[in-house]
Parts: structure tokens; sequence; C-alpha cells
């Protein structure tokens, strides 16, 4: 019989894998709960869905270039000392944003800078999180492992905003933000639970040249090629979370717990997805599966932009999220499959640099749309723009597409320095 849970093994074990899986499913739901927070503040401070957008656009560079930096310096030294610098500056990040909030006065500006050099430091993060967590189970366990790091990302996007709206009315977005700062300190102790983590064959020295080898190993990868182009299509034109706070205030005539409730929902469907996972490892063709899970998020996004009662939209927003976080697990299981330890850092950097440039751009695009032609057509229109985009990629990647995942026996080779 076909398992249907997802396969903890890997929690059980590899006790460093362990360790650091908790620590970083801490800070990653206090970044969760930050994240409806900023945006909640600004959309006050605002009345504007633009200006909510304009918050990722503004982390769109600084996120880009963390991720490449970071990476290429995740496959040149010790990666635990990587994320000791990094989890610390987003603790302070979160700071400065608890007490600008808690001035009375907060200062867009303020928020703005922050948010910028936040996403600089996370997005070198990232890559190394992913890295060091894969480098700690053995090859046959990855994709196992994949989907317990993105059940752990779904658990904090579906409490994080939950608890976020709740703390906001009562406590305010101080506490919210002070309670993130908290939750990187936790992960460095675990950070600091485990051993050194070099690369393979002792690592790589980081800088452009570093960088430029993982584009051309892309280059000759058609099927890491056509997850990023996937991701990007779809976070692209059918991200509308800038949407949320105008969607959750003006449509359904709520306040920060319903907006909480719209950022949580996507989480939800992605957490019971995840949770239900196990039969993800029987999957020979995540190529076509991962096709098959955009073609649903975007229906899914639609079906939210139709909705006009809450219930209902909340429903779409978990199909669409479940649909995303399987994607996910199979777009990260071919870029991990192919990529050799050397070069885990640097390939999870690329990945991290579509995930997070994506949703950003996404998220600037539905405020953009939003302002010129209204909230419902913004988020329709993006949504069935993603699934006619996925036919196109699957139609100009058919290697992508046909893509099978290599025997348990067959291994792949570090790559000569």
């Amino acid at each position: 019989m076909p398992r249907l849970l997802a396969d903890i093994g890997p929690l059980r074990r590899y006790p460093e894998f362990r360790r650091l899986w908790f620590g970083f499913a801490t800070s990653t739901l206090g970044t969760q709960l930050a994240t409806v927070t900023l945006g909640y503040e600004v959309y006050i401070i605002t009345h504007s869905s633009l200006d909510v957008g304009l918050i990722s656009l503004i982390q769109l560079a600084p996120a880009i270039f963390g991720s490449l930096l970071g990476g290429s310096i995740a496959d040149a030294i010790d990666r635990r000392r990587v994320l000791f610098v990094t989890e610390t500056v987003m603790a302070v990040c979160a700071v400065g944003m608890g007490l600008d909030s808690r001035s009375g006065h907060p200062l867009l500006w303020a928020l703005y800078v922050l948010a910028a050099v936040n996403a600089l430091f996370a997005g070198c993060d990232g890559p190394t999180r992913t890295a060091m967590l894969t480098s700690l189970v053995p090859r046959e366990s990855i994709v196992a492992a994949n989907a317990l790091r993105l059940s752990m990302n779904q658990l904090a996007t579906v409490i994080g905003p939950s608890i976020g709206g709740i703390l906001i009315a009562a406590l305010g977005p101080a506490t919210a933000f002070f309670i993130n700062a908290a939750s990187f300190l936790f992960a460095l102790v675990t950070v600091f639970s485990v051993s050194s983590r070099r690369p393979a064959g002792g690592g790589r020295k980081f800088g452009l040249r570093s960088i430029l080898e993982g584009f051309q190993f892309v280059k000759e990868r058609p099927a890491i090629q056509g997850c990023f182009i996937a991701d990007l299509n779809a976070t692209i034109l059918g991200m509308p979370t800038a949407l949320f706070p105008a969607i959750g205030v003006t449509m359904f005539h709520g306040g920060a717990r319903d907006v909480g409730f719209l950022y949580s929902a996507p989480g939800l469907g992605a957490l019971v997805a995840s949770v239900l996972s196990g039969w993800t490892g029987n999957i020979r063709r995540p190529g076509l599966a991962v096709c098959a899970c955009i073609t649903v998020w975007g229906l899914a996004i639609a079906g939210f932009g139709f909705s006009r009662i809450l219930p209902l939209a909340l429903f779409f927003l978990a199909i669409a999220g479940g649909a995303d976080v399987i994607s996910a697990v199979f777009r990260s299981t071919i870029i991990q499959t192919e990529a050799p330890d050397n070069l885990r850092g640097r390939l999870s950097s690329f990945q991290t640099a579509v995930v997070g440039a994506g949703p950003r751009l996404g998220n600037f695009e539905a405020g953009g749309v939003a302002s010129l032609a209204g909230t419902q057509f913004s988020v329709v229109s993006g949504g069935l723009g993603c699934v006619i985009g996925i036919a196109i990629i699957a139609k100009l990647l058919p290697r992508f597409l046909r893509y099978e995942l290599p025997r348990a026996e067959e291994t792949v080779e570090s790559i000569p320095g």
C-alpha cells in the first residue's frame, strides 16, 4: 500500500538534522508572524496596496544579491559560521522594526530600510540553511528531508500569520516584531548544537568565478532550468498576497484577524498537503508533477478572485497552497538530486533567489494591476495567466516535462576544482 503520511525518518535517524530542523522551524514561524505584521502596518500607515507591494520590490535586489553571495559563501566555508551571522543580523532587524513600531509614529522609510537589510541577510541564510540540512542526510533521504523542510515552512506559514493577526489586535505590531527577534535567537542555539559543516572537498573560494561555475552547471541541466522558470511563472503571475490587507479590510469588511486568515490559508492547505506527502516518494517524473501542481495553483487563485464570501476564499487559497508545496517538494528534489554537495550552496542560492524574487515581483505586479484595473481583475488574470504560462513552459522544455529521477544506486559526483 502506498505511503500516505510524510516520512519522518530523517527526524528519527539523524539527531543533528532534527535539532536544526526544530530551530529553523521556530525562526521561520517568527518570520511569518513578522511578514503579516509588516504588511498590515504599512497598509494602516498608507492605506495603499501598492505601498504594501513596494515592500517586496524594495527587498528584491537585496534578496537576489544576498542569495547569490550566500550560496557562494556556503560552498566555501563552514556553513555553521554563515548561519551565525545571518540569524544574528535578522534578529537585529526585527528588534529595529519593533522599536520603530513602538514609537507610536512608525516611520515608513525605516520599515522599508530594515525590510531591505533583512532581505539581504535572509537571502544569504536560505541557501546555507538548505545546503546544511541536506548535507545532514544521505542521498536516499533527500525527498523525505525536503518534504519535512517544506512541512516546517508551511506549519510556520499557517501559525505565524494567525498568531500575528491576534497579536496585532491584542498587543500591537511591536510585540510581533520582538517575538520574531526571539525566534532567531533560539535558532542560533540549535545552529551551535551541530558540528561544523564544510562543503565536500573543502569548498571553493567564494566570489564571481564560483557563482559563474554554478550558472554553468544550471545551463547544462534543462531539468533545473525548468524548475526555476516554472516557479517564476507561478509566483510572478499568481502571487496576490500584497492584496490581502485590502481584500480583508474592504472586500470582506474585516480587520487584522481576517487579514491574518488570508495569509494563513495557503499555508494551511500546504501543511495538510505536506503532511500527506508520503506518496511523493513514488513519483518518478517530478517535472510532470510540477506542471500539474502549478496548473492547480493557477486555477485555485482564479477561484479565489471570484469568491465573495470569506470561507470560500480561504478554501481556494488552501487548495492553492497545497498545490504549491507539492510543486516545491518536486522542484527541490530535482535540484538537490542533480547537485553534488560542493555545488549545493550555489544551486540552493539560485533557488532561493528565484523563490524570493518571484513572489516579490508578483506582489508588486498584483498591487500595480489592482491600482489600474481593480483587485478582482488582478487576482483572476494572474491565476489564469499561470495556467497559460505553464502550458507554454511544458511545450518549450520537454526534457523538464519528461525528467525522471535517477535510481538509488546512481550517484552524482562532485564537480572537480
